[in-house]
């Protein structure tokens, strides 16, 4: 039995405990500020050999290798480049220290950057640093893999793509939340789950985070969509400063204790993180002793994700509708900007779908001339920013929908797989290894099937074979067919019996073309509306549809025409045309002042119309700074304050400032030629405090600042207190911004303070980070930003507090 399997058995029969906290140990035993743990570890190999069997000898099942931060981002900032090499011994260390008594997890953690689409990092860039990684572990014999503390879905999707690109070892996810229950980049838990378990984790959970009790939620709220084991690492409670030092409110006993819930919640592997150690996870081991875990619930879940919602289908749920008009067929505008490599009315297209009621979204660029493959991709990186709904990607060349599945941070649904050989033979691998779900479309060959029973074999036929490849009912929605009634009478009916068919018998999720009923006939939305409750009263799942025109009123000679009953019908159904037509959609911005297009741009994160807003508005006379106060300034508020709504998140947040700052810069020689232009606010001094590498809340920051006309001097990551303090005196900065990120480096932030006092600088401070709280700021003689927004608020009042 291989160590897959074993595992495996193991967590069928017990919960299964995990090693605890690397870090704090390794301060205590002698860890400096400021040094790679892994590189100090190799330095000192007796001393991490020490944690790794002290963990086993308490009772953990897996000890984690000292690899965390051992890839090339993070060890570039020590000068460090022999990745592979320095995994590899790593993993050496611990697999001798771990002995026969436990497996070995090769550990990997994030870059320290967001993955496109949510930042700069090329995913494929952190697909290949994470395989550089994942090469040296294996070389160091590492049994499984612990891809863990992810803050962005998509750098997790990039590393576990690089673990089962060169190995089908164990693997488990773990993503790291907020208090509010999702990522710093918006994912929730349920959407974490089954994007993850569909790309072919082994094992899913959260780490870090929280203590055990508020984990319990996340790991509750996982557990009736998962189909494979839940982890969960909790820290040792909230962390205390006493002094300078950092403690957890949690004791072995009582961590062991409340971690019991967890394995109601449905844990099926425990361990501890920030501040557990061997006497945590032994009193741990106790207390799991004999208690049986809760198995996966499901073997399969009919479900799509995007990077923050799931939509789960079921046969008695609501009508999954996916709207169509992402689609450049009759278009012209559509098939413009496409050819132009322009994507802001297709993102327009889609906040209107969704303002619609729509729950997923088909996206089609397949325009003649266009680099289809190219395209589709630009199209799903942008509106994963865009739309939380989940996409539907319709392409015909294989090629393009695997570069669109590869960068889509989710899981997706394929629009379509028919039973012709070389789409099944293309498709249906490129369907299991990004954990797609597919529509099955009854088609073999040319010709369309006519009838219900022609179309109810071939749909067994391919079910055979996506069954061989490993896929169930609950991964693919059939297309029961909606071909046009002006061609074929009973076209509507053979499609019904198809939908019943497959809802009593087969007993499978389906979903409708639906305007293909009506091609070519009159009163449209009347047709469509009645073809759609028929479908809906014998089962249908799902329709693929124009959401603008889903709310005609029933029509009983719709329904006498669909069911092909009687020539009258259509006569009182023609009556109707002229009362069903209704006015083309409107583009985006049409009616629009110049003034009103750039604070929706500005709103929405649209860079690629900015600048010809800008430009239309300038010609038409509105001076800049006008456009300035009136427009741009307005809309970073709204930004902010749909953020603290949590109707926008980090990707839409970053988004609105960078298009802000593309506006600002623009504008910014015109302002100069006004008087009264806009006026620059108070300096701010801004930097992550001395020992800690991890600068993105920073830099998100600052680019807030920026765009509220703040002057910001940026001094990086890991800056001793005498530079922060020096610069503040240079540049007299009205506020010093200090970042960081663990609990074991913000107690620097005391450090500058203190010595700010001791230099008598008339300067305020704003910190913030992950570890920081309310609470520690006060006590510290500093305001607290928790987030971009609040820090530009705290930012403000600061200022005026002082002009005043």
């Amino acid at each position: 039995m291989n160590v897959k399997k074993e595992l495996l058995e193991l967590i069928r029969r017990r919960i299964v405990v995990l090693d605890g906290a690397a870090g704090t140990l390794l301060q205590q035993l002698g860890l400096p500020q400021g040094m790679s743990p892994e590189l100090w570890c190799m330095e000192h190999p007796e001393i991490i050999q020490s944690i790794h069997s002290g963990y086993q000898k308490a009772g953990a099942d897996i000890v984690y290798t000292c690899t965390f931060g051992a890839n090339r981002l993070k060890l570039k900032h020590y000068k460090a480049r022999q990745v592979k090499k320095l995994n590899m011994n790593l993993s050496l260390l611990a697999r001798k220290a771990a002995g026969e008594g436990a497996y070995v997890a090769g550990d990997i953690g994030p870059t320290g950057h967001f993955v496109k689409p949510f930042g700069s990092l090329a995913f494929e860039e952190a697909v290949d640093i994470y395989k550089e990684q994942v090469k040296g572990l294996l070389a160091g014999k590492a049994d499984i893999f612990a891809i863990e503390t992810m803050m962005d879905i998509q750098e997790a999707r990039a590393a576990l793509l690089a673990v089962k690109e060169l190995t089908d070892a164990f693997v488990m996810v773990t993503m790291t939340f907020e208090k509010d229950g999702r990522t710093l980049n918006g994912t929730d838990p349920v959407s974490a789950l089954i994007t993850l378990q569909s790309l072919g984790a082994d094992a899913v959970g959260c780490n870090c985070s929280t203590g055990p009790l508020a984990m319990r939620k996340i790991i509750a709220s996982m557990k009736p969509y998962a189909k494979v084991p839940l982890v969960a690492k909790p820290n040792a409670g909230m962390p205390r400063l006493s002094g300078n030092k950092t403690s957890f409110e949690m004791g072995p006993g009582q961590f062991a204790a409340c971690a019991r819930r967890l394995v109601t919640a449905g844990a099926n592997m425990i361990g501890g993180c920030c501040g557990t150690s061997p006497e945590h996870i032994k009193a741990l081991k106790k207390t799991l002793q004999g208690r049986r875990p809760l198995p996966p619930e499901r073997a399969s879940v009919c479900a799509l994700s995007s990077a923050r919602k799931t939509v789960i289908i079921k046969k008695d749920g609501p009508l999954i509708v996916i709207g169509e008009r992402i689609n450049p067929t009759g278009k012209k505008e559509l098939q413009r900007e496409l050819l132009g490599n322009k994507m802001s009315l297709v993102k327009q297209m889609a906040k209107d779908q969704e303002g619609e009621g729509a729950l997923a979204l088909d996206v089609n660029v397949g325009v003649a001339g266009i680099n289809e493959e190219k395209a589709l991709k630009k199209a799903v990186e942008e509106l994963s920013v865009a739309t939380e709904l989940p996409l539907c990607i319709d392409s015909s060349d294989s090629r393009s929908v695997e570069a669109a599945l590869r960068a889509y941070p989710g899981r997706a649904l394929i629009n379509s797989i028919s039973a012709d050989k070389e789409k099944l033979k293309k498709l249906l691998p490129l369907a299991r290894k990004y954990g797609a779900m597919f529509i099955l479309l009854p088609l073999s060959g040319s010709s369309v099937p006519e009838t219900a029973r022609q179309r109810i074999k071939i749909i067994r036929a391919v079910f055979k074979q996506a069954s061989a490849a490993g896929f169930t009912k609950y991964d693919f929605i059939i297309d029961a067919l909606a071909m046009s009634i002006a061609y074929n009478p009973d076209a509507a009916k053979e499609a019904l019996k198809t939908i019943s068919w497959c809802r009593r018998q087969f007993r499978c999720n389906t979903v409708l073309g639906l305007s293909n009923i009506s091609f070519g006939m009159p009163a449209r939305k009347e047709l469509n509306s009645a073809f759609l409750s028929l479908a809906r009263s014998r089962g249908l799942t799902a329709a693929i549809a124009n959401t603008a025109r889903l709310k005609a009123s029933y029509s009983k000679a719709a329904e006498r025409v669909l069911m092909n009953r009687g020539k009258g019908a259509l006569k009182k159904l023609t009556a109707l045309a002229t009362k069903s037509r209704s006015p083309a959609p409107q583009p985006a911005g049409k009616g629009l002042s110049p003034v009103q297009k750039i604070s929706r741009a500005a709103i929405e994160g649209n860079k690629e119309d900015m600048g010809a807003y800008l430009k239309e508005a300038l010609r038409a006379g509105v001076p800049a700074l006008t456009i300035a106060n009136e427009s741009i300034i307005p809309a970073i508020k709204k930004v902010g304050d749909l953020f603290e709504k949590k109707e926008y998140f980090l990707p839409q947040l970053i988004a609105s400032a960078e298009t802000t700052k593309k506006a600002l810069h623009y504008l910014e020689p015109f302002l100069k030629e006004q008087k009264g232009g806009r006026p620059k606010r108070a300096i701010v001094v801004l930097g992550t405090v001395k020992g800690d590498i991890h600068d993105i809340g920073k830099n998100i920051v600052s680019l807030m600042l920026k765009n509220h006309g703040f002057q910001v001097i940026d001094l990086g990551k890991d800056v001793s207190a005498e530079k922060i303090v020096n610069a503040a005196a240079q540049h007299r900065s009205s506020i010093v911004g200090l970042s960081a990120l663990m609990t074991t480096t913000m107690i620097h932030m005391k450090d500058v303070i203190a010595l700010a006092r001791k230099r008598k600088l008339r300067v305020k401070f704003i910190v913030g980070g992950a570890a920081v709280t309310q609470q520690y700021a006060k006590s510290i003689g500093a305001a607290y930003g928790k987030d971009g927004v609040e820090a530009v608020r705290m930012a403000r009042k600061l200022t005026e507090k002082k002009t005043s």
